[in-house]
């Protein structure tokens, strides 16, 4: 190909690049439905697939994984949504009280070292008022944020498209989806065709291996967490226990979060019986266990080759850049970036700019 032709090519593709992502930042209070639905298609895509292999239609076979996924969504929502949200206003209702038998338990081992470090004494007074005022203003944004929701704005919209617009955009996904896949393929640059369905084979192996075996580990995670807290008889253990697993996909910060919650949860509640404190860090440690030993090696494995860091870096810049669909849009877009990064690697080392002309 000539240098000119190859030029007018660079520029399209850039364009085209350049245009998509102006699209996707103008039109983010719009695309919810659109990213659940296609999330939603993709996850439920293989059991459409073997349903096929036994013989159903594609449209068939797509109707009745639809209906079976919107049932399961639909009844899960009513059985755990309520008391879920009900065990959250009362979480952040005893707080306060919870923070400050806490410290009081802790106040003999602290105030040594604040002694030494010049420190003020601990007043259990202050504490109880910051935790007060802190679990009010708490209250009052969820009382904000539900006040929005019902007056309206693209939130309620966006809400209501979740609710009755993600169902249809994933069935007519799921039941055109080899269309779609073959419109694309039938798209591309015919003497670069061969090495974009390469690249696409490894991309979607890594978000197929990431995403779906993270969520798997997310609610095995939630299972364990929510189970063991509540057998061992923390307050809220349902709740913190599928926080933590909830939060899990982000790495280290779902254990974190749910150590601190539960471990400061039960030295407010066990003591003088640290025995249930014991318990308590038990089943983090039992968690931890199952996911470095089991659940992530068989369910995510390391053929993916997404590092921690970088996930936190995409999720963090996705929330930043386009807010919640830029979260769900994050990890899959730094799957394909890490591949096309390893392709453009080995394409350098492989080139005279790497190994010089004297090579």
């Amino acid at each position: 190909m000539s240098d000119p032709a190859r030029a007018v090519r660079w520029r399209f593709w850039l364009g085209a690049a350049v245009v998509f992502l102006l699209l996707l930042w103008l039109l983010k209070d719009i695309l919810l439905p659109f990213v659940v639905g296609m999330a939603v298609a993709y996850f439920l895509d293989p059991a459409v697939s073997r349903l096929q292999r036994f013989g159903l239609s594609r449209t068939l076979a797509t109707t009745a994984v639809t209906i079976i996924a919107v049932l399961l969504a639909v009844g899960l929502a009513m059985a755990i949504v309520p008391p879920l949200l009900g065990e959250v206003q009362s979480l952040i209702t005893k707080t306060p009280q919870y923070i400050v038998q806490a410290a009081a338990r802790l106040q003999p081992l602290i105030e040594p070292l604040r002694e030494k470090l010049g420190l003020p004494s601990l007043s259990l007074q202050d504490l109880q008022s910051d935790a007060t005022q802190w679990a009010g203003q708490a209250l009052s944004v969820l009382g904000s944020v539900a006040g929005s929701l019902a007056r309206g704005g693209f939130v309620f919209i966006n809400l209501l498209a979740l609710v009755f617009l993600t169902p249809v955009v994933t069935f007519y996904l799921l039941r055109d989806w080899e269309k779609v896949v073959a419109a694309i393929d039938g798209a591309l640059p015919l003497d670069h065709a061969d090495t974009i369905r390469e690249l696409a084979r490894q991309s979607n192996a890594a978000i197929a291996g990431y995403v779906r075996g993270q969520a798997l580990v997310c609610i095995s995670l939630g299972a364990i967490y929510a189970l063991g807290l509540t057998l061992v008889g923390l307050q809220f253990g349902l709740i913190i226990g599928l926080i933590a697993g909830a939060i899990s996909f982000i790495p280290f910060v779902g254990t974190f979060v749910g150590a601190v919650l539960s471990l400061g949860m039960a030295l407010a509640q066990f003591p003088p019986d640290w025995i249930g404190v014991l318990k308590v860090g038990l089943v983090f440690l039992f968690g931890q266990t199952m996911e470095g030993n089991v659940l992530s090696p068989k369910l995510v494995g390391d053929r993916v080759g997404l590092h921690p860091v970088w996930i936190m870096f995409a999720l963090l810049a996705g929330g930043s850049l386009f807010g919640f669909v830029g979260v769900l849009l994050a990890v899959p877009t730094a799957a394909v970036i890490g591949v096309l990064a390893r392709f453009l690697l080995r394409r350098y080392r492989s080139s005279e700019i790497y190994r010089g002309t004297a090579a």
